[in-house]
């Protein structure tokens, strides 16, 4: 019978906003390693209303083509009910970041992420300014 147990841990980012996008694959395969499991799932999380985590071929062309694709979807430059209440400019960002999610699910076996060859773990910040971000690490696992 197997034991499941769990691990957590947290990772803190300086962002830049504007879609500033982070590959945080290596610190998220740390925290694995740090686990000292060998199987099971781990889910990155970014408490707040204005980033995502998603995984991207993590490449310059997709680093510009993704920003490109969130504008389309929630332009920057239209009219939110968000930034008329509050003045703040980033109905865009929350329009974005709820779209996106704020949270990934990752397998790992043997003690490593199955990620594909070309696929990395990465932070997305739509806000509108820079931000410190804290990400949340829940392991389940054995």
């Amino acid at each position: 019978m197997m034991s499941l147990g769990t691990f957590t841990d947290t990772l803190e980012f300086e962002t830049n906003g504007h879609c500033d996008m982070i590959d945080i694959t290596e610190r998220v395969q740390n925290v694995v390693t740090q686990s000292k499991m060998n199987t099971g799932i781990c889910t990155v999380f970014v408490p707040g209303s204005t980033a995502s985590i998603i995984t991207i071929e993590y490449e310059k062309g997709l680093l510009k083509d993704f920003p490109d694709a969130m504008e389309r979807i929630g332009p920057e430059d239209a009219v939110y009910e968000h930034h008329l209440r509050w003045r703040d400019g980033n109905g865009h960002s929350h329009v974005r970041a709820s779209v996106v999610g704020p949270s990934l699910t990752i397998p790992f076996v043997d003690g490593a992420l199955t990620l594909g060859t070309w696929q990395q773990v990465t932070l997305v910040d739509f806000d509108n300014k820079a931000r410190a971000r804290t990400l949340q690490l829940v392991l389940i696992g054995e």
